[in-house]
Parts: C-alpha cells; structure tokens; sequence
C-alpha cells in the first residue's frame, strides 16, 4: 500500500508508492543536444547579450570583453521591469500592481557544454559568489520584498538556452509559496520556539537513511516528504534564515556538496532535466524567527497531471528512502 505523508512545514501531503517503487532506469530520458558558436552566452559573443551589470573577471580585461568567468546580464526578455515606482490600486474586488522587479542572469561559466557538475570547485565557488552579490546589491532596494534564485536546465524544466546559466528575479512582494513555507516554519517556531528546518536536520541525522552527502557546513538529503522523485534538499546544519550570510569557508563548502549531488543526479539518471531553487528569507519586512534557507533540486523525471493540480496532492514514485540510496552511491 502507498503511504500518504504530511509535509511539517507547509501542511502538505503526498502519495509515496513504497509498494512499487520506479527505479533511475525506468524514468524516460531526455536527449540534450548542444549547440555552441552562435550562442550569446558563449565567451567572445559578449556583444550579443544586454550590457554586462557585473562580472568576475581577469581585472585587466574590460566590460562585454572575453576574460570573465562569471558574468551577470540583464534579462534580454525580463518578466519584470526595473524602471519606475510601484503602483498598486484596486479593480472592483482585484487588486493590481505594475509589473516592477528586476529580472538578471547570471552565466555560469565561459564553457557552453560545462555544468555546475563539470566544473573545478573554485569555479563553481565563484557562481555563488556571484549569486550572493547579486542578491545583496538587490536587497538594498527597498521597492523589492523577495528575490528568487534558480536554474532551469533542460527544455523540460523550462530552459530556453543551452548554456549553463542562472536566473534572478526581484519581485515586489513575497511569492505564494514561498508566504506558504514561511508561515509554516513561523508557526512552528512559536509553538515550539525551536526551528522547523533544524528539527528535520536533527532528525535526518539520527536515522541517516535519506542522507546523501555531509560536511562540515552543509546536509544534503531525500526530503521525507518529497514532492518528486529523487528530490534533494540542501541545508546549512548550522541555523542561518538567509542564503548572503555565508563566509567564505561556507561557500567553499557549499560548492563541494552542491556540485557533488548535481554529479550523483547526472550519473545515476543520466543527466536528467532539473530545476534547483534557492529558498532564503523576505527582504524589507518585519524580521520573524525561524526561517532557514534552504536550496531544493528537483529532477523532471515525470509530469505534473491533473490529479495533482487538482488536489495538491504529489504522487512520488519512488520513496527518498531508496531514491538516497541510489544517489550515495
């Protein structure tokens, strides 16, 4: 029989077939084709994207020149706008807003076929650097309440170029389901006054059977209630409610956990298309205790039908139980 399982956090419950798990080989694949040279990504076509907003570079090359490792642009076709003032007014009983924001992306790297997974620690190092300073001169801009961080790669997780990037956005008010998980964790932490996150990383320690990889700074795991197959969540072990607050021996550490789960992800299902999103803490509200960023991977190994945009409820085929014993290795 399945088991129905309740999500701690947000109240969310999924289907786990335990009875009959799908194994890596049992999913469909997709074929990736690349095509470099007339990528606007690529190194030496700098001229093809929107003006370069900041860079790690060789510090004697210039601006929308090759000699970067990182490069962040602006989006050439942005969802929100960063030009002008919020307005928001009312339609009878709707309310409206003009659509402010800021919508960047961050180029990963100079090598068009090179993922998070492929490249040297340093390297991967100085995406999060270049996430985090993003994020911190973002903040600083008091019409912005949340930015969200993540990566699209394959066309089924809704990528559009082939070249490895990252996305931000800015938005002027805090996501539904990012408003869902936060008061979730809020409401523990006032019943409790302990946090939600540090309870589940208690408790994923003791029992060790959905842990994939651990050091010094950082847990990756099978969430026990995952809404997908082969879902990985990785958390600071230490409390910490915003992604910026890292040190550098914390970056350091991140980018070995994280590109080491991306590596298991590509070799036990053969590179699969994901999505990973980095969950942190609203800018310019009341500060609440209890949040705990977070960087949550999901593998698009199967579809999202009408049972589950019907109901809420996710069907996960194969438990994080077995899904973490696959990825460990």
């Amino acid at each position: 029989m399945a088991e129905l399982r309740r999500d701690p956090i947000v109240g969310r419950w999924v289907i786990v077939d335990t009875d009959h798990p799908t194994k890596p080989e049992d999913f469909e694949r997709e074929e990736h084709s690349y095509r470099a040279g007339d990528c606007p990504f690529c190194y030496g076509n700098e001229g093809l994207t929107p003006p370069e907003i900041e860079a790690i570079r060789d510090p004697s090359t210039h601006p929308n020149t090759p000699g970067w490792q990182v490069r962040t642009i602006a989006n050439k076709f942005p969802a929100l706008q960063i030009e002008g003032e919020i307005e928001r007014h009312g339609l009878g009983l709707y309310d409206m807003s003009n659509g402010i924001g800021a919508h960047e992306i961050i180029i990963q790297t100079p090598y068009h076929h090179k993922e998070l997974a492929d490249l040297e620690d340093y390297e991967v190092e100085n995406t999060i650097k270049m996430y985090c300073r993003r994020m911190t001169d973002l903040s600083r801009d008091s019409r912005f309440k949340y930015i969200m961080l993540f990566k699209n790669h394959g066309p089924s997780a809704g990528a559009s170029l082939e070249h490895p990037h990252t996305q931000l956005i800015a938005l002027p008010m805090i996501p539904k389901n990012v408003q869902e998980e936060l008061e979730g964790a809020f409401e523990y932490f006032e019943y409790r006054e302990r946090c939600v996150f540090c309870d589940m990383l208690r408790q994923e320690l003791q029992e060790k059977e959905r842990v994939i990889f651990e050091n010094k700074y950082f847990l990756a795991f099978c969430p026990y209630v995952s809404r997908f197959a082969f879902e990985v969540w990785i958390t600071p072990k230490k409390h910490q409610d915003a992604f910026c607050q890292m040190n550098q021996e914390q970056i350091q550490e991140l980018a070995k956990i994280l590109k080491a789960v991306l590596a298991r992800v590509n070799e036990v299902l053969f590179r699969p298309a994901y999505n990973f999103i980095i969950y942190t803490s609203p800018l310019n509200v009341e500060h609440k205790e209890g949040y705990h960023w977070h960087i949550e991977i999901m593998p698009k190994l199967t579809r999202v039908a009408g049972f589950e945009w019907g109901t809420g409820f996710y069907i996960v085929p194969t438990p994080p139980e077995l899904a973490a014993k696959y990825l460990k290795g």
